[in-house]
């Protein structure tokens, strides 16, 4: 499978993040705990908000890995953003090229996934011919993960995430059952708009692969004030992440089974239940 991240907050060096936590992304990317396996080297990809740009995100993917790429420790030094993506990945079969790394765009939006959909050979066709003809010819590579993305903007990403998302998964859901499919879906899912982060923790068999979601920063202030970093970001600065990145008791809360999280928050929940949904 895979590990990734989404920061959203006061801008930021990508490096703070993917580099000097102690079980850093990059860490990760070669000691994961918590995924299938526990490297993750079959590319990597990061993207980026800026705070002066027409909206549009930044993304650099490559096949290698993380740990030992130069031009990652590079930009990740240099590049200051206050919404960003990074994804290690762990193919589960399609083939080791840049476009089947995460995170996806497409427009002003971006995608990252882990897990997989379920013998995806057999449900491929009929989940492309879900795919407005209008964006098909957008689908670069040839992951399910990349298929479920344009099935959520055609689902109505741009209107309603949490619908649009809900209503994937149901498609996903309801074809595996016509093609015999036992437990389709498994799923860590983050979007973004450049303003929000909605992250998804699902799976048909009821059983998803890990994911965590930051306390609000006034509690970990709380907790720890004399964290120096934690004095220059906002409030509704968050994380949403495969792995904790450090052992801090109280920082790091597990998303629940089947819920999604909203960065910045709505209102005063921290999560909302996720439920499939027919398209």
């Amino acid at each position: 499978m895979c590990r990734w991240l989404a920061y959203s907050g006061s801008p930021m060096l990508l490096d703070a993040v993917l580099y000097q936590p102690e079980h850093s992304l990059i860490d990760q990317s070669l000691h994961a705990r918590m995924g299938v396996e526990s490297t993750n080297g079959d590319g990597f990809g990061i993207g980026w908000y800026s705070t002066d740009g027409d909206g549009t995100p930044a993304v650099f993917r490559d096949i290698g890995p993380a740990w030992n790429n130069r031009n990652l420790r590079e930009l990740a030094s240099h590049v200051r953003s206050p919404l960003f993506f990074a994804h290690v990945r762990a193919s589960t079969g399609s083939a080791i090229q840049q476009t089947n790394c995460h995170p996806f765009r497409h427009g002003r939006w971006l995608w990252m996934h882990n897990g997989s959909i379920t013998d995806f050979h057999r449900l491929q066709r009929d989940l492309c011919m879900a795919v407005d003809p209008a964006l098909f010819p957008c689908i670069e590579g040839s992951t399910d993960s990349e298929v479920m993305f344009y099935l959520a903007v055609t689902f109505g990403l741009d209107q309603d995430p949490p619908g649009a998302v809900a209503r994937m998964a149901g498609l996903v859901e309801r074809l595996g059952k016509e093609h015999g499919v036992a437990d389709p879906l498994q799923m860590t899912v983050a979007v973004s708009e450049g303003e929000r982060v909605w992250a998804f923790r699902y799976s048909s068999q009821g059983r998803s692969r890990s994911l965590y979601y930051s306390s609000r920063a006034e509690t970990v202030r709380q907790l720890y004030p004399e964290l120096p970093y934690l004095r220059s970001v906002s409030d509704e600065t968050r994380l949403v992440v495969s792995e904790p990145l450090g052992d801090l008791p109280g920082v790091w809360n597990e998303l629940p089974e089947a819920s999604y999280v909203v960065v910045p928050s709505d209102g005063p929940e921290d999560y909302l239940p996720f439920i499939p949904e027919l398209p």
